[in-house]
């Protein structure tokens, strides 16, 4: 198969390229940064894009932008009627209709495009990678007294969910798929000691109730996937894995 994979050159983007071309199939990556196999194209302005789509039998959506989402969406679909309706697969995340948070809207709204355009789609969600939850706690670990919300979280790496999204890709379009979850589900103050720990810090973790319809949405678990423990690589083996566990590893994709 000939895929296309959006962002290629960020975290969940390379495993998932790497995955594909392990697996023999011809894959070619769109970004504004350059790279192997990379085609260069920017999806916030259309250029390139026809181009990187042309010929390709799935596209697997993983470039993403916190302030632009939905309009990174709107171009590629554009671009995809134009160039045969190629299969498209678009990582979302769990609990986007449950937290109101600015980001999750956008990637509700995204799924909500996608599924509305006519071309045949598959939506993965997936729970926070641990880059992420690492940043959240990591520049917060350096304080003598590190005050973390009472909200668990399910991470996961994107190691694991690199597998699922290539079965996707070379798979049949299916709507909306089951989520996908980390292994565990840990308190926030349980991944925050573990973060301190692995930078050599120790410190004084407490929990506090934080005020608002988002902490309240996350408090309720809107962000979980309680029945789909499907990662295997734990946040303690992960933060095992990184030389600067205490330093800030998380990027946009």
């Amino acid at each position: 198969m000939r895929i296309l994979v959006t962002g290629g050159t960020g975290q969940l983007d390379r495993v998932v390229a790497a995955r594909l071309r392990a697996a023999g199939e011809e894959v070619r990556v769109l970004s504004r940064r350059p790279g192997p196999d990379v085609v260069p194209g920017d999806l916030r302005t259309g250029r390139g894009v026809d181009s990187a789509l042309a010929g390709v039998d799935t596209v697997v959506h993983c470039a993403t932008d916190f302030r632009h989402e939905t309009a990174l969406a709107r171009t590629l679909l554009e671009a995809a009627r134009w160039t045969g309706g190629p299969h498209l697969v678009y990582v979302s995340i769990v609990g986007v209709d449950r937290v109101p948070l600015g980001y999750y809207k956008s990637k509700l709204a995204t799924e909500e495009l996608i599924a509305a355009s006519g071309l045949p789609y598959t939506i993965q969600r997936a729970t926070q990678f641990h880059a992420l939850v690492r940043t959240l706690f990591a520049g917060a670990s350096r304080l003598p007294v590190l005050p973390v919300p009472r909200v668990r979280f399910q991470p996961v790496d994107v190691r694991d969910l690199a597998p699922r999204l290539a079965d996707l890709a070379t798979g049949d379009p299916a709507g909306r798929v089951d989520d996908f979850g980390g292994p565990e589900i840990l308190a926030a103050a349980e991944l925050a000691q573990a973060v301190a720990e692995a930078s050599g810090r120790r410190r004084r973790i407490v929990s506090v109730k934080v005020p608002g319809e988002t902490f309240r949405a996350y408090a309720g678990g809107g962000h979980l996937a309680p029945d789909h423990l499907d990662g295997e690589i734990t946040f303690a083996r992960y933060l095992s894995e990184q030389a600067d566990a205490g330093v800030l590893g998380y990027r946009k994709r």
